[in-house]
């Protein structure tokens, strides 16, 4: 009786334990769909578009408090048309984004489908915010906008100062360098000044034969900031990117920049 009754208080303990951890789940999305019309003096179209301003998308965004500082994380986030109700990002279910990581004290780990560091700084410049016609990303190669096979690290907030470290497996048999990728960013923001610097590395491919082979590779550094004066807002970009799209092949350099200006309206 008395090791059933010991046995019954540890299993009670330990679902106590698990029962007292804080654990939050968001569910939430973006429903996005506008009329449209382009005219580029070739082909005039009018059509009813999803994600014209954002993507239109549902997610689930989930922390769990593992005690000392230390938070388990997840997002899973899946895209669609809101005009036709396909799948976006290829038909995949989470093509947004689909990680899982610790965050604490020393930043925050995440591995997984996510954004590239060199995306969310022109994103974070573009006074467009990577939508609409003015989509910086039409000017700026982000690469791809996520990598998969992705090991992600995010600095803490030092003083106004943060950065990102990424890599992406390629995952191709016999090459660890073939459809790797790597990304670097680090940012200040303080009172109405910010500036970012980001630097990725895209080792391309391409298929040959039925089997993934290497194809170039491609590099962008970006340096973008913004000062807010108040009444306005002043944006400021520019890029290099160097890279081939076949190996010994260079002809992706190309110099971009951009200058923009936002301002509040209404409350």
């Amino acid at each position: 009786t008395m090791k059933k009754s010991l046995i019954a208080l540890a299993v009670l303990g330990a679902v106590a334990g698990a029962a007292s951890a804080q654990t939050n789940v968001t569910i939430y999305g973006v429903a996005d769909a506008g009329l449209s019309r382009i005219d580029n003096g070739r082909v005039n179209t009018t059509a009813l578009q999803s994600g014209q301003q954002s993507g239109s998308r549902i997610g689930f965004r989930g922390t769990e408090d593992l005690g000392g500082g230390l938070s388990a994380i997840f997002t899973l986030e899946n895209g669609f048309s809101l005009d036709d109700g396909t799948l976006g990002q290829g038909g995949r279910l989470f093509g947004r984004q689909a990680f899982v990581g610790l965050q604490g004290g020393f930043g925050a780990v995440k591995l997984g489908r996510q954004y590239n560091p060199i995306r969310t700084a022109v994103e974070s410049i573009d006074p467009f915010g990577l939508g609409l016609a003015g989509n910086a990303a039409n000017v700026f190669n982000v690469h791809g906008e996520r990598a998969d096979n992705t090991l992600n690290y995010t600095s803490p907030n030092f003083g106004g100062f943060s950065g990102q470290a990424q890599y992406s497996f390629g995952e191709v048999a016999g090459s660890n360098s073939t459809g790797r990728q790597v990304g670097l960013s680090a940012s200040y923001a303080g009172g109405p000044f910010s500036v970012i610097v980001a630097h990725h590395d895209q080792n391309t491919t391409a298929t040959a034969a039925g089997a993934t082979v290497a194809a170039g590779d491609a590099k962008t550094t970006f340096l973008g900031g913004t000062f807010d004066f108040g009444m306005a807002k002043l944006h400021a970009a520019y890029a290099r990117s160097k890279g081939e799209t076949a190996l010994g092949v260079t002809n992706l350099d190309r110099d971009d920049a951009m200058l923009g200006v936002s301002a509040p309206i209404g409350a």
